[in-house]
């Protein structure tokens, strides 16, 4: 691990233990504070190969969880799979030396510089693997598939899977069913609203997305559906696009 100044990035925010999701995959669940009073759940997806771990929706965790992905392997890539998404990867591109991987424009953060730039058909940091690129959208969003066990879809915040309200702030948990947002697997309503092109719709893209062949989501927020998610995401797919 390289020797970081951690004092220029953001500090880490709270979080929970790796907790393992079968066949080398792990998930962190944890927070992000948008200001004093408005807090909200999110995940990052840890995947093994060999001892090289892939970090998915990254997230910078405190001492004793850097210590715990160390007992892993090493961290050698970085995926950002959203383009909201990225305010911690600059602090991992430094201390962990890391290959940075995401969509050529997903610049809304612009730090760290791409690595590897993020397409379908194109390379990928593990081998059992599959990308799934937004096509309708107005900003870079995209999906990674896992090729492990039943298939374990990674998404940003495309479908989101909400059992509860954990993790969120008690002002979050009073707002966000005001902002479309209910417990179960959704379309996530303010990612649609500011992804979708004006007199456009997003579901040709779903409905490629729900080709795939999966049976576990873990979103960037909310929590990790590990059973029926195709199904799940069918419904969620039908429910956002009814009428």
């Amino acid at each position: 691990m390289a020797t970081t100044d951690a004092t220029q990035f953001l500090p880490a925010q709270s979080h929970g233990h790796l907790e393992s999701l079968g066949n080398d995959v792990w998930w962190v669940p944890g927070t992000m504070r948008m200001n004093w009073y408005m807090g909200i759940s999110r995940n990052m997806v840890v995947v093994r190969s060999g001892d090289e771990l892939t970090l998915l929706n990254p997230i910078r965790l405190d001492d004793t969880g850097e210590a715990a992905l160390a007992e892993l392997g090493r961290v050698r890539h970085l995926v950002r799979l959203g383009c909201l998404h990225g305010c911690d990867d600059a602090y991992l591109k430094q201390r962990f030396d890391a290959a940075f991987w995401c969509q050529a424009d997903s610049r809304h953060y612009p730090e760290p510089p791409v690595d590897h730039a993020l397409q379908e058909g194109g390379a990928l940091p593990f081998a059992d693997a599959q990308l799934f690129a937004f096509r309708e959208v107005k900003r870079p969003e995209c999906a990674l598939l896992i090729r492990r066990g039943k298939g374990i879809l990674v998404t940003c915040d495309s479908l989101q899977y909400y059992p509860n309200w954990e993790r969120h702030s008690l002002a979050a948990r009073l707002l966000m069913p005001r902002l479309g947002f209910s417990k179960r697997l959704l379309v996530g309503p303010l990612w649609k609203k500011f992804q979708t092109r004006k007199g456009g719709s997003l579901q040709p893209d779903f409905e490629r997305l729900l080709a795939l062949d999966f049976d576990a989501i873990v979103s960037a927020h909310g929590a990790p559906l590990m059973q029926g998610a195709r199904a799940a995401a069918r419904a969620a797919v039908d429910d956002a696009y009814a009428g």
